[in-house]
């Protein structure tokens, strides 16, 4: 059954409970062999384009070390899920994310607050702010922040992983004009 699911239609109950399977047993495994004092629970619900959103919630004595260095534990066990996923069902379209006691929320609402006081410096004084070099999941965020108000606009700045935003006005409707002028200035 799990075969012609695959082929007619993954995207029935059976595949994403397949993909949650093996994404719990993968986790149990993991904090067995780690000896990890941690607990997880998994919810999963599905997308308007069919596929489905896998959440991890973490809990236990070892959360801290999930959250340290900025949660790069907690992006390692999502990127590592993820390919497990990829592996086993390639053509699956589960996402999954990995939290522990609201640290993505936390670190998404200080991403935003910075992102506001540098947006009402640029809009105060006409002029280019920089944000600290990101990693791509936390310029996402301040992106999709930033998009929502049109007197500015965003772009990334740099080369390799981590880039500085530069937040600037939009320029009185012309806004590819205005984007391309101030791209000069740097």
């Amino acid at each position: 059954m799990g075969f012609f699911s695959k082929l007619f239609g993954g995207k029935n109950k059976s595949a994403n409970s397949e993909v949650e399977s093996l994404v719990q047993t993968t986790l149990e495994g993991i904090i067995e062999k780690a000896q990890f004092d941690l607990s997880f629970e998994i919810t999963s619900e599905k997308e308007e384009d069919g596929g489905a959103i896998l959440a991890i919630q973490f809990s236990g004595g070892d959360e801290e070390m999930l959250k340290d260095k900025k949660g790069q534990m907690l992006d390692a066990f999502q990127l590592f899920l993820k390919r497990v996923v990829q592996h086993n069902f390639p053509e699956d379209k589960t996402n999954i994310t990995v939290d522990c006691g609201g640290y993505r929320d936390e670190s998404a609402n200080a991403l935003i607050e910075r992102a506001e006081n540098l947006k009402a410096i640029c809009i105060e004084q006409g002029k280019s702010v920089y944000y600290r070099a990101l990693p791509p999941k936390d310029r996402k965020v301040v992106h999709q922040y930033l998009a929502k108000d049109p007197r500015i606009k965003s772009r990334s700045l740099g080369d390799g992983l981590y880039k500085k935003i530069k937040i600037y006005p939009a320029k009185g409707g012309n806004n590819s004009a205005g984007g391309t002028e101030d791209a000069h200035h740097e």
